[in-house]
């Protein structure tokens, strides 16, 4: 069976961003219960005896602790310290799955098959055996089955369940399965599409890198390092990058943000953000954009923090339209 034909069946279109009322499911994400296909992002299974130190020595994070039943955020760097993936993490039985943004999941693949040499892991790219499916909204980790606790996870036949925080959860549910579960979802909470999700991310300033922003940010860039998003570990050794990291963390300011925004119009991810004292220069990037029930967009972007803190925020050009800074659910130093 072909997942992304199955929700097609059921209604997706648009390239999965919508299931044909995008307003409707806007404003659901907002004040209601969702159920999205995360259709643009895939899964790397990461198996073999060495693969928990493999991980560990590569990733921003402490994968040697990750036990059995929580899920982790993750960064893989390059030598600079620059995002060339965002992970969210968890163990399946001895194996290890990655989720990432499937855009650039073939190239991320093949860089970590680099690194195999003569270690007992093997990679492989798992995306078609699981249906991924994200729940948004006061009902999600009920109807979920998902545990208490944030980053918690519980597994049994029927796939995974991940608490992700207070108002969301994700399901990896294998693809035998994932019609039945959908039926059932979708009686309980609204089918929406990925821009419904994106929202959801957005209000929650949780950031994935995409094809786009790759290189564009070093992790407390886009608050990795911050406990509500929790995907740097500065207790363990060494992996690429880690110096730049560490370095940023402990000596100075960080001097730019992500930030919460609204905007009247699209902006793509990647695209160059300006504030007054940088002029001509641009100082950060949007990482990601929704449309937003009330009208115009959200976006999470990266900036200057003294121009986020006075408000003289820019996007496209020195003199391109206003991203009005919104709160975060989180407090960032």
């Amino acid at each position: 069976m072909n997942w992304n034909d199955f929700i097609a069946q059921q209604g997706a279109q648009n390239n999965n961003e919508d299931f044909g009322d995008p307003a409707a499911e806007l404003q659901a994400a907002r004040s209601g219960t969702i159920v999205a296909p995360l259709a643009d992002q895939g899964l790397i299974r990461a198996s073999g005896e060495d693969t928990p130190g493999f991980l560990h020595n590569l990733l921003t994070n402490d994968i040697n602790h990750l036990a059995e039943n929580t899920a982790r955020h993750a960064g893989l760097c390059t030598a600079k310290g620059r995002m060339l993936a965002s992970f969210l993490i968890w163990r399946e039985g001895a194996d290890y799955l990655l989720m990432l943004s499937a855009d650039l999941l073939p190239a991320i693949l093949k860089k970590l098959s680099m690194y195999v040499l003569r270690s007992k892991v093997k990679l492989t790219d798992a995306t078609a055996q699981y249906a991924l499916l994200g729940l948004a909204g006061p009902d999600a980790a009920a109807l979920a089955n998902a545990p208490a606790e944030a980053m918690q996870a519980s597994s049994d036949a029927g796939g995974t369940a991940i608490r992700l925080d207070a108002q969301r959860a994700l399901l990896a549910i294998p693809l035998e399965e994932a019609p039945a579960a959908w039926a059932q979802l979708a009686e309980k909470a609204r089918p929406a599409g990925l821009a419904a999700w994106r929202l959801t991310e957005i209000a929650a300033g949780i950031p994935r890198i995409l094809a786009a922003t790759q290189e564009a940010f070093v992790p407390q860039m886009v608050n990795y390092e911050v406990p509500a998003v929790g995907g740097v570990s500065f207790q363990k050794g060494c992996y690429p990058g880690q110096e730049i990291v560490a370095r940023t963390q402990y000596l100075g300011k960080i001097k730019r943000r992500m930030y919460r925004a609204k905007l009247a119009e699209y902006a793509a991810p990647g695209t160059d953000v300006f504030t007054p004292e940088a002029g001509d220069q641009h100082c950060g990037a949007i990482v990601l954009c929704a449309p937003a029930p009330e009208g115009g967009f959200e976006a999470l972007v990266v900036v200057q923090s003294s121009g986020a803190e006075a408000n003289q925020v820019h996007v496209g050009a020195a003199n391109g339209q206003h991203a009005e800074i919104l709160p975060l659910p989180y407090v960032v130093e």
